[in-house]
Order: C-alpha cells, then structure tokens, then sequence
C-alpha cells in the first residue's frame, strides 16, 4: 500500500480542469458569437435605413433640380412674356396719344374750315351787293370814275381789287410751292430741268398777274414791283419808286421775273419789314401768293413745319405791317393749306384791302 502511494503523482491538468476550461472557453466563445452577430444585424440594419434615406435624399435632389431648371426656364419665359406685353403697350399708348393729337388738329382744322366758309359766304353777299351797286353806277355814270376812295391816292374797284393810289407796290412770291399746286408736283418740279421749272404752269400764271396788274395802275402813279422768297428783293432801279409811264422798265422787270426759277421758303415777315422800310410808304399793297408763310427771320427749329406754326408765323408778319396800308392779296391754289383764305381774308378786312381768289381762266 505504502508503495503504490509512494508511486502516485500529482498533476495540475488533471480532467476536471481541462473541463473546467473547456466549457469556460466555449461560454466565453458564444458570448462573441452572440454579440458579434447582433452587432452585424443592427449595423445591417442601420446601413439599410441609411441607404433608403440616402437614396430618397438624392432622388429628392434629382427631382428639385430638375424642377428648379424647368421653374427658370418658366420664370424666363414670363419675363420675356412681360417685356413683350411691355412693348406692345407702349406702343398702344404712344398710338393712342399720336390718334387722340391728330383728331385734335382734325378738329381746330374743321372749325377752322367752317368758320373761314361762313366767313366766305358773307364776303360773297357782301361782294354780289357791291357788284349790284357798282353796276347801276356804272349805267348811271357811263364813264364816270367807278368809285372814288378817301385819303391819299385816288384807287378805283376793278374787278373786285383796289388798283390805283400814289403808290403801289406789287409783291410776287417766288417761293417753290409756286411750281405746282400740290405737294407731290412741287417736289417732281422742283427736280426738273431749270426750263422746265421756269414754264411751269403756275408760274406763268403769277407773272401774267404781274403784268395785269401793271396795266391797271394809272399813268400818275408811282410803282415798284418785288420778289419774295426767304428774302426780298426790289426790281426797279435804285429801289426806289417809279412813274408807271416807264414802259420800258416795265419790260426789263417783268423779263427778270421770267428768268427766276422758284425756290426755298416764304418769308412774310420780311416782306412786311420791308414794306415798313420804304420811305415814302406805299399807298396800296398786292400780295401774290399760294399760302401761309413757311419761314421767319428766326432760323428754323425743323425740316417740317405744322399749320399752327404757320399761322403763328402769318400773325407775326401781320404785326410788322405798317398801319393804314391797304394789303390786296391774289391767293393762288396750293394743297394741305386750308387756312390761307380765312387768314388772308381776315388780313384784308382789318387793313382795308381786298382778298382774291381767282378762277383758272384768269386773267
């Protein structure tokens, strides 16, 4: 017994402890297992959650901007939309504005027209009476003087014009619009040959008023003959009066009238200057013209001028004139004036003289 004791020995690693550890081990084995694989699920299932966020984010991204591209192209549109609708209403309302100015200028024009009409037709009473009266003194006289006119000068009534005074100065505009009686013959005539310019019909006509009218003034009286344009000019020598017994001066005058071709503007106002000029003052004014003045001794503020201008520039030229001075005027026809005849009747009735319009066919 003492010996097999003696024999037996001792180990540490005996099967209980090896057990022992096993089953330690493998505890400590399937608790990793355990948490690693929860950890796995929920770190899978993290990711997923994260994943469909991130998609959702980016799909929203994807959706905004294209949204945000077709909202720019749709605010570009308007804007465009609203620049057009901007154009056009300007452009009504300048329309507007330019139709509401020209009914305006319709309208003055058409009172205007009518009251120069009611004008003429009382001046055509008024002349038919003359004519009665004038008739049954000349049966009456038989060669008597027709009509004897107060203050200086002795003037007579013939055919309607006072031919006759002291002194008498015939005034013939040479402006371009004595070329034509239209606006669209003017300009072809003003771009004619210069013997074209100068056998123009109304031209003609003028310098066969001229010369009429030369024929009519008395042997006693004083004359001068004068062009007007932008400027005037005197034809007779010296610029100074002379007998109407001059018949050969008479001649050379109305041969320089027939070499002058048309042209540039009308300048009533210096007409009447000169008119006031001359010294001693003329005792009876014939005025031939087409139409109201164009210009002024001011230089032109446009190319174009309007008929309110015009009139304007007609009342300034009326006021230079010299008091008491019969002014006669012979008003040929001429297109888009309305306005001459009454202001020149007007100019007539205020001065003493007489205002003509005449038929084709005369003189």
């Amino acid at each position: 017994m003492a010996r097999k004791s003696a024999k037996r020995r001792f180990t540490a690693f005996s099967l209980s402890f090896l057990d022992v550890m096993s089953c330690g081990f493998g505890a400590v084995v399937l608790v990793f297992l355990i948490i690693n694989h929860r950890i796995d699920d929920d770190t899978k299932e993290v990711d997923r959650d994260l994943l469909s966020e991130s998609r959702t984010l980016d799909y929203l991204i994807s959706t905004g901007e294209e949204n945000l591209v077709d909202l720019q192209q749709r605010l570009e549109d308007q804007r465009k939309r609203v620049d057009d609708a901007t154009r056009k209403l300007l452009a009504v309302v300048e329309h507007r504005d330019r139709r509401r100015d020209e009914m305006q200028e319709l309208e003055a024009r058409t009172i205007a027209e009518r009251e120069s009409i009611e004008a003429l037709k009382t001046d055509v009473d008024v002349r038919e009476q003359e004519v009665k009266r004038l008739q049954a003194q000349e049966e009456a006289s038989r060669g008597a003087q027709i009509r004897d006119i107060k203050g200086e000068g002795d003037r007579q009534y013939l055919t309607g014009l006072f031919v006759g005074g002291a002194r008498i100065l015939i005034a013939l505009d040479s402006s371009a619009s004595m070329l034509d009686r239209t606006i669209v013959q003017i300009l072809r005539r003003r771009n004619m040959p210069r013997q074209r310019q100068l056998d123009a019909p109304k031209w003609q006509r003028s310098q066969r008023i001229v010369e009429w009218l030369a024929a009519q003034i008395p042997l006693a009286s004083d004359y001068q003959i004068a062009l007007f344009d932008s400027n005037v000019r005197l034809l007779l020598p010296d610029e100074t009066w002379h007998k109407a017994d001059d018949a050969e001066a008479l001649d050379r005058v109305l041969q320089e009238i027939a070499n002058v071709v048309p042209a540039r503007g009308t300048n009533l106002e210096a007409l009447a200057n000169a008119i006031g000029a001359m010294s001693p003052p003329p005792d009876n004014v014939f005025v031939i013209t087409d139409g109201l003045p164009t210009r002024s001794a001011r230089a032109p503020r446009a190319a174009t001028i309007s008929g309110r201008d015009r009139i304007r520039l007609f009342q300034d030229a009326a006021k230079e004139l010299p008091k008491d001075v019969p002014i006669n005027t012979i008003l040929l026809p001429l297109e888009g004036d309305p306005l001459a005849s009454a202001s020149y009747w007007e100019l007539a009735v205020t001065t003493g003289g007489t205002f003509l319009s005449p038929s084709e066919d005369w003189p």
